[in-house]
């Protein structure tokens, strides 16, 4: 996951919440028998509203502020889903948002807490996997809406999602980015692997529709999963290279993520120690300011670029001396 775009603003969200029931409450005084629909079109309204708001999360340049925030609108979310399960924009909504909270707020913790506490780690890992799991199955439930049995059909035949569109790549790329994370904590689970091809196919899907999607999120996606996706050739090295300029150009070199997601994928797995170094340099040069819309996850990027760059040492092995020739 290389966004945080979450897009709930808690005044404004009080407000709409506050409006919605007042209207709610109103319109139900004097309708009568027609009061369950009017609470229907009110909690609609307000899904749309929490679902479509403005993006004061993803502006805001304080990680714990919002690990703290972010779960009050996340179980409002799904408390609105309880009465209208349908509403495609709230499963959406929900599915991009645990999938962001599961990445930015559990898995890179435990990923840092490892070398101190790997009880800790583990437990924190497997809190992601959850609540990665729950994303997934908001993202599939959403595909339902409009391809009824969606689930089904494309665990028949990956070949099920040529009947999304344009308008299915949101959730075809949270779903597919929530299940891959999933997978990836779920090693030693035969069937949860089994269903990578799943997510690869959904991804592609998405790719197809929509290369540019949210400024590249789909190519800073691809630069870590071609070399983990089912069948990787040795051309999935080559097609990480080329996802990663397309992610940077996409987004003006603006995000971080991208140079992060090439350091800890290709330059760590080749042991290249000046490509990696060079890298997180890179993402720490980024300037969070420049585009506030990405300053969260650019802020999370760089302290994950940080933490790496910390850990180079233990991370790249030193070369080794070239042999000595041996005398004729």
């Amino acid at each position: 996951m290389k966004r945080f775009p979450c897009h709930w603003s808690l005044p404004r969200l009080a407000q709409r919440f506050l409006r919605g029931v007042v209207l709610a409450l109103l319109l139900g005084l004097v309708a009568g028998n027609t009061g369950c629909s009017i609470k229907r079109l009110a909690i609609n309204q307000l899904g749309d509203a929490l679902s479509n708001g403005g993006g004061s999360f993803a502006t805001d340049d304080d990680p714990d502020l919002i690990r703290a925030a972010a779960p009050f609108s996340l179980k409002l979310m799904e408390s609105l889903l309880v009465e209208s399960p349908q509403h495609r924009e709230l499963l959406q909504a929900l599915a991009s948002g645990f999938t962001q909270y599961a990445y930015a707020f559990a898995a890179l913790p435990a990923d840092e807490l490892e070398e101190k506490d790997l009880a800790a780690a583990n437990a924190g890992h497997a809190r992601a996997k959850r609540l990665y799991l729950r994303a997934r199955n908001y993202g599939l439930r959403g595909l339902a809406v409009k391809h009824p049995d969606f689930e089904k059909l494309l665990r028949a035949s990956p070949t099920a999602v040529r009947v999304t569109t344009k308008a299915d790549v949101h959730l075809l790329y949270w779903t597919a980015v929530s299940w891959a994370a999933g997978i990836s904590l779920s090693k030693d689970n035969p069937d949860a692997i089994a269903d990578l091809p799943l997510a690869a196919a959904l991804m592609d899907r998405a790719l197809a529709l929509d290369s540019g999607f949210d400024h590249g999120a789909i190519h800073s996606f691809l630069i870590t999963f071609e070399l983990a996706r089912p069948g990787a050739g040795p051309d999935a090295v080559a097609k990480a290279r080329q996802h990663f300029a397309r992610a940077v150009e996409l987004s003006g070199g603006n995000q971080a993520g991208p140079f992060v997601a090439l350091a800890e994928s290709v330059a760590l797995q080749q042991q290249n120690a000046a490509e990696f170094k060079a890298l997180l340099d890179q993402a720490l040069a980024v300037k969070v300011d420049a585009r506030p819309e990405w300053r969260l996850v650019n802020t999370l990027m760089q302290r994950r670029a940080a933490w790496l760059l910390a850990r180079i040492d233990d991370l790249i092995l030193p070369a080794l001396p070239p042999e000595t020739a041996k005398p004729k």
